[in-house]
């Protein structure tokens, strides 16, 4: 198969699809591998190593779109690129397509095979692909946070460690999964007051056994949000309902008990957010204030650390990528359930429930095309 990997276009995203190392086990496999020129740059992955990994470095989207099976990103294509995309093409990267039926809509249009790494689910019920940024992301919202609590940055000016004989700060992690069990690692670290909740006593259970002892679980509840939040310094949203929208669990309304300065780090952005009043924000512009309160939603916070993210991503992309590459979309999806979970749009037909709820349109069971 001939597999395209395409320099990233949204705004400050650094990280690229596939390391050198990945094109040169494809290429040992007997795939092609189009590679856009400059698309590892920000990764630190300048094009002369993907042409000694085997990798063809090409000039532009166009090309790739035009003559690969398969095409490779790490965010959703852009509006630019709609138009782009092919009849029974592969499209394989991060989709969130809950968060946008404009996407959800053009993928339709173009027929291609949308397989989205965040719905791609493990035999143990894990999502293999999204794990490794949902770490990344956990671990960089505690550090935002900190950093956004600093007057100069709109805080309050709380130092989450505290010191000897001043109070330590308070951080809020709403969701006990992989970004919420890095987050609240990562605040104890720091040496805040942490509170983590969930809605699900066994992993409560679980976190409570091997979280610091400056880690408290909580069973979440509009109610004991509604009580945490008035004294938090740092709320962190890291919800996750797999490929669907995002519930909201803090209103306007509890924005206003918060307290002046206070840090909320939004990580369910990239499914419409968890905060009523959360709006993507970028690298370049990542926060705003509302009522007082900061604002943290960059859709893609992995970016600004793109030599770690990109190597991490690669490490769990690779395989199924692999597998596709080997087998096309119908015998994948045929022989691996974990990559069937990753069918989003098939061919113009929504494949992922999710999605079909958040805008009302007909779901097709996957098993119906292939």
């Amino acid at each position: 198969m001939r597999v395209g990997v395409l320099k990233e276009i949204k705004v400050a995203e650094n990280r690229v699809s596939m390391t050198p190392a990945g094109v040169e086990v494809l290429a040992e496999r007997g795939h092609e591998v189009w590679v856009e020129t400059r698309a590892g740059a920000g990764s630190g992955f300048p094009d002369a190593e993907y042409e000694s990994a085997g990798g063809r470095i090409v000039g532009s989207p166009q090309e790739i779109y035009a003559e690969c099976e398969m095409v490779m990103h790490v965010k959703e294509p852009l509006p630019s690129e709609y138009g782009l995309l092919r009849e029974g093409q592969i499209l394989f990267t991060y989709l969130h397509l809950a968060a946008s039926e404009e996407l959800t809509r053009a993928l339709m249009a173009s027929r291609c095979v949308a397989i989205a790494y965040e719905t791609v689910r493990a035999a143990d019920g894990g999502l293999p692909l999204l794990t490794p940024m949902s770490e990344v992301a956990g671990r960089m919202s505690v550090q935002q946070g900190a950093k956004y609590l600093e007057m100069a940055e709109g805080g309050g000016g709380v130092l989450l460690g505290g010191v000897p004989g001043v109070d330590p700060g308070k951080v809020v992690v709403i969701g006990g999964g992989v970004v919420g069990a890095n987050a609240a690692r990562m605040a104890c670290g720091l040496g805040a007051r942490v509170f983590l909740m969930d809605t699900n006593l066994e992993r409560l259970r679980r976190l409570s056994e091997v979280m610091p002892a400056n880690c408290f679980t909580l069973m979440a509840s509009p109610e004991a949000i509604r009580r945490h939040v008035v004294d938090a310094d740092v709320v962190v949203g890291a919800v996750l309902l797999v490929g669907a929208k995002a519930p909201r669990l803090i209103t306007r309304s509890m924005l206003k008990t918060m307290k002046k300065g206070a840090v909320l780090v939004d990580v369910a952005i990239d499914q419409g957010g968890c905060f009523e009043t959360s709006r993507p924000t970028t690298h370049e512009d990542p926060v705003y204030i509302v009522d007082g309160v900061v604002h943290y939603c960059v859709a893609n916070m992995p970016g600004a650390v793109a030599k770690t993210s990109t190597q991490a991503l690669t490490n769990a992309t690779l395989p199924y990528a692999a597998e596709i590459a080997d087998k096309g979309w119908r015998r994948a999806f045929a022989e691996s359930p974990e990559i069937l979970g990753g069918a989003n749009v098939v061919l113009g037909r929504i494949t992922c429930r999710g999605v079909a709820e958040a805008f009302g349109l007909p779901f097709s069971p996957v098993s119906e095309l292939v």
